[in-house]
């Protein structure tokens, strides 16, 4: 029997419904295959993962620190493990991933309860932190001591610099410590044509979950402390979590693919430049409202529910919220200008019939 690999898709298929639905990207399938062969010391002490550390230097200053895992739930619960007391709690949007997208990891596996705050926007501010920053001295609540945004949110909102040092500033100002998922981060940057550390580490920001796979790489995150007197015991919280690579020259040489040079920011730009595409042409239908601002590489809609069913025949995407007709329509670094036409049509036809 013939065992030969072969093809199970069709790779001119693209669609709207998530930037991990894209491949890698093929500067980074190079770099894996260049980091292969030979022998190279396993979990951690390999050359790959020691020039990854001078990279993140490079966008975060000298005192970052990257430590590989496999995925952006494990950096993140690694990463608020770290900044946390076991009866620590964590102060988030209500729609965060780690609370909304993620099993219930952080509260189940990192042992840790999440304070959640109800946002417009997906962006929390000093006010709406302080609905939850109280009671340190109550035994009978979870003591608040760390503040988790995301950059962007998943709303595809983009905090300002001034927002995050604002957040920053009142954390701290309370003795609590500030973790940001960065799961599209270079999105943000992009957007905000700004380098990362201008809204990480210059602004106070402690720990940082660096996202890659959404950006071109084939798997890899990395916490990278910025603060190191924010965490205690990253190393073996990352075993004790699972996600620490033997083979980890795999992913830091992915990570260092899209660093090294400009790579992760064309792939972000060019993501970003298609959800603006997509969201003058959506302007121009009626009957379909986009809900917030578009900021980075998500467009979120309402349209009549069974438009969106029929579309989602052609298209793949997600509901939001089924029950008000809300989608997300989300572009990859390998979105095609003639993807987004082609979608735009096929809705003008289905919200004609």
């Amino acid at each position: 029997m013939r065992t030969d690999a072969r093809r199970h898709h069709d790779p001119q298929v693209r669609g709207f419904a998530s930037d991990n639905y894209a491949g890698a990207h093929p500067e980074v399938l190079a770099a894996i295959a260049l980091a292969n062969g030979g022998h190279q010391v396993a979990y951690g002490e390999d050359d790959y993962t020691g020039h990854l550390q001078r990279v993140m230097h490079s966008h975060f200053g000298p005192t970052a620190e990257a430590f590989p895992v496999f995925n952006g739930t494990g950096a993140n619960v690694v990463a608020l493990q770290a900044l946390t007391d076991r009866w620590g709690a964590v102060i988030c949007a209500e729609s965060a991933h780690i609370n909304v997208d993620e099993g219930g990891a952080p509260e189940r596996m990192g042992g840790l309860k999440l304070l959640t705050v109800p946002t417009p926007d997906g962006k929390l501010t000093p006010e709406l932190i302080d609905r939850q920053a109280y009671g340190w001295d109550d035994e009978h609540r979870a003591m608040p001591q760390v503040v988790s945004i995301t950059q962007n949110t998943e709303l595809g909102t983009v905090y300002t610099p001034d927002e995050i040092r604002a957040i920053c500033d009142h954390a701290h100002e309370r003795g609590m410590k500030v973790h940001l998922d960065g799961a599209r981060i270079a999105n943000a940057a992009a957007s905000l044509d700004v380098p990362m550390r201008t809204f990480t580490n210059t602004v106070g920001v402690d720990v940082l979950s660096f996202g890659g796979t959404k950006n071109g790489a084939l798997f890899g995150e990395a916490v990278v402390v910025l603060n190191p007197d924010a965490v205690r015991a990253m190393k073996h919280l990352r075993k004790l979590s699972m996600q620490l690579a033997s083979k980890m020259r795999f992913v830091s040489v992915q990570l260092e693919a899209l660093l090294a040079k400009d790579l992760w920011l064309r792939n972000a730009r060019h993501a970003n430049a298609m959800a603006q595409r997509l969201a003058e042409g959506v302007r121009a239908i009626d009957g379909v409202e986009i809900l917030y601002p578009v900021q980075a590489n998500a467009v979120f809609a309402r349209l009549p529910h069974a438009v969106s069913e029929r579309l989602q025949k052609r298209f793949r995407f997600y509901f939001w919220d089924e029950s008000a007709g809300d989608v997300r329509w989300m572009c990859a670094f390998d979105t095609h200008e003639d993807d987004v036409d082609a979608f735009l049509q096929a809705l003008k036809e289905e919200m004609a019939r």
